[in-house]
């Protein structure tokens, strides 16, 4: 068991590493999740192209499994005979979350500071301080942070920050059966992900690629990372997020600028004027 430094000590940035290629889709982090945290039931919505009943992440979604079905060909059998395109089917599973952006939009906008940053490095919503504001929403490339309909209150996962100030791994984590969802340093399951990827691509899987890991990404890196074997868009996952104010202060500072010439400009012209 992976455990977190309490506030108490000194803390290093912690995040999740996600390994879809491991995961069953069992749900048992949606549902660990749900107990821990006291999250409300959502529905049980079966959408009719998958297992899938919960459909993405949402206020009282913290974590959400994916089931992708896919039509691949069959593996070469021993006659040599490939068996056809499409004649075989390939599930792709996949447990997805907040990320804990490095630059987290969301953190960023909030006018109540009921989002704040915690001494692990993550985001966390203060329920009792939100006004509902929504502004959060908009600003998460991800489409991860939303608002509940009978309180109006932005929620989302907070990676059981509780848990983890008690040295604890989050309920999530602690009750994936496959070590799917794995927690820790964020510098060491950074190093652990990348051997992964290399020992699928030895292992005849090209495809393996890592989501999120790259800290000169639109949101400078992410705290939860994946690993998957498609391209971002087929796990319903934005293959460039970028937060929508990691160039605000550019902006601001091009405005300050025209302001300046703008300014300059009025008073030559009024100098010019008297004379």
């Amino acid at each position: 068991m992976t455990t977190a430094t309490p506030a108490t000590g000194s803390a290093s940035r912690m995040g999740f590493f996600t390994d879809t290629s491991v995961c069953i889709g069992c749900k048992a982090c949606e549902v660990a999740c749900k107990e821990w945290n006291d999250v409300p039931a959502d529905g049980l919505d079966w959408f009719g192209t998958s297992y899938d009943n919960t459909g993405e992440l949402g206020a009282s979604t913290w974590r959400h499994v994916a089931f992708i079905e896919q039509q691949v060909p069959s593996p070469v059998g021993p006659d040599g005979d490939g068996g056809g395109d499409g004649d075989a089917t390939r599930w792709l599973m996949s447990s997805d979350v907040c990320k804990h952006c490095t630059h987290a939009g969301c953190l960023d906008v909030c006018p109540t500071g009921a989002l704040f940053r915690t001494e692990f490095d993550t985001v966390v919503v203060q329920s009792d301080v939100c006004n509902g504001c929504g502004y959060c929403v908009s600003a998460c490339p991800y489409g991860v942070i939303d608002r509940r309909a009978d309180d109006g209150r932005a929620w989302k996962c907070t990676m059981c920050y509780d848990r983890m100030r008690g040295g604890l791994e989050p309920a999530c984590a602690k009750a994936c059966p496959t070590d799917s969802i794995q927690f820790g340093p964020l510098d060491e399951l950074l190093e652990r992900a990348g051997s992964r990827v290399t020992e699928l691509h030895e292992a005849g899987t090209p495809e393996a690629r890592l989501y999120g890991a790259d800290p000169s990404d639109g949101v400078g890196g992410a705290g939860a990372f994946f690993l998957l074997l498609d391209e971002p868009e087929t796990y319903g996952l934005p293959p460039d997020p970028v937060v929508p104010t990691r160039y605000l202060g550019a902006s601001w500072r091009w405005a300050g600028a025209a302001a300046a010439a703008m300014l300059a400009v009025t008073a030559a012209a009024f100098t010019g004027a008297r004379r």
